[in-house]
């Protein structure tokens, strides 16, 4: 059994399909916080198997030692966290609170049951501004936000943790952009409010219920003048951890990127959802936001390494049919 933080969000709940798909057994431990049950309850209908779920919050530590006790869970998949930089700059103390505190005490609960086998949702943001690309693993880490700065903070806690005890199994999995959704088109990013990432603002002109799009500079040394960033098909981004899971088998500790190895610029991404979903995409350049860089994108040799040869297959092009496909038949998410 697999206990996943945070299962019921965009990536949790593609990553709960494909452990379901690879044999596995499923607990999700979710607070539904920024995120729907509807989207397990469609994970069960696409693949005809039973998950559990159970309510609960990364931050208490009693609930997540009686979720690994009762369903004998032998590994943890973690999730669970505020994931928007922007929001991070104005509420830092809530990242701290969820995101470090979180999985300090998630890390306790593991340690007093005995659980030693752990795959943890980093991202690229971690390496701050590019010294050289692509980013490889070792590049060296300096995030410019409080959003980065809680990833790497759990990051050094688990490598801490393995240096203390080295029966402990930790795959530390860099995220560069996850987009797209599940091909049935039942799942998908419904992200709160105003999105803080393209495609799903994209998706959102799309479908109508935004006006235009804002592009945030167009005089980057990019090929086009617009942010570059390497996308990567949620599908693919789950399926690695599905990989990064069978390679906990021996106890260690280790990093990956997660992503294509390639960049597309803003620009590139909004012509290939035009000709996707047959839909203008209106937008407007503006001046370029403080603390965005001009491109990003992963070195992946070291994760065809570690996870047993996988790497991302799916191209551009399908990301945005895929994710056009959802927000098209859920125009407005979960809610409807």
């Amino acid at each position: 059994m697999i206990l996943v933080t945070g299962g019921a969000g965009y990536i949790g709940s593609h990553a709960c399909l494909e452990l379901l798909n690879a044999g596995h057994e499923v607990v999700v431990l979710d607070n539904f916080a920024n995120s729907s049950r509807t989207s397990l309850e469609r994970v069960h209908r696409i693949t005809n198997r039973r998950l559990t779920v159970v309510e609960g919050d990364i931050r208490d530590q009693a609930a997540i030692e009686k979720a690994l006790k009762d369903f004998g869970c032998t590994a943890v998949v973690h999730f669970a966290g505020l994931k928007a930089v922007l929001d991070s700059v104005k509420s830092p103390l809530d990242y701290y609170d969820n995101n470090v505190i979180g999985s300090q005490r998630l890390l306790q609960a593991m340690q007093a049951c005995g659980v030693k086998r752990i795959i943890f949702s980093s991202s690229a943001t971690v390496y701050g501004d590019p010294k050289f690309l692509p980013y490889t693993e070792d590049h060296p880490l300096n995030p410019v936000n409080p959003y980065g700065r809680t990833k790497l903070v759990v990051e050094d806690m688990l490598r801490d943790q393995f240096a203390s005890d080295a029966s402990w199994s930790i795959g530390i999995l860099r995220y560069f952009n996850p987009i797209g959704a599940h091909e049935s088109g039942l799942i998908g990013e419904d992200p709160k409010g105003v999105p803080n990432n393209l495609l799903p603002f994209v998706a959102q002109v799309a479908v109508g219920r935004r006006d235009r799009l804002n592009v945030w500079g167009n005089d980057y040394d990019t090929p086009d003048g617009t942010g570059v960033r390497d996308y990567i098909h949620v599908v693919d981004l789950a399926q690695g951890h599905v990989a990064a899971l069978r390679s906990l088998d021996n106890p260690g500790c280790f990093t990956v990127n997660l992503g294509t190895g390639r960049g597309n610029s803003v620009l590139e991404v909004v012509r290939a959802f035009e000709q996707a979903s047959g839909k203008p995409i209106p937008y407007d350049i503006r001046p370029r936001r403080s603390g965005d860089i001009a491109s990003c994108y992963a070195a992946t040799d070291r994760a065809a390494k570690y996870l047993g040869g996988w790497r991302a297959t799916r191209d551009l092009d399908t990301m945005c049919r895929d994710h056009w496909r959802w927000q098209s038949q859920n125009p407005n998410g979960y809610d409807g």
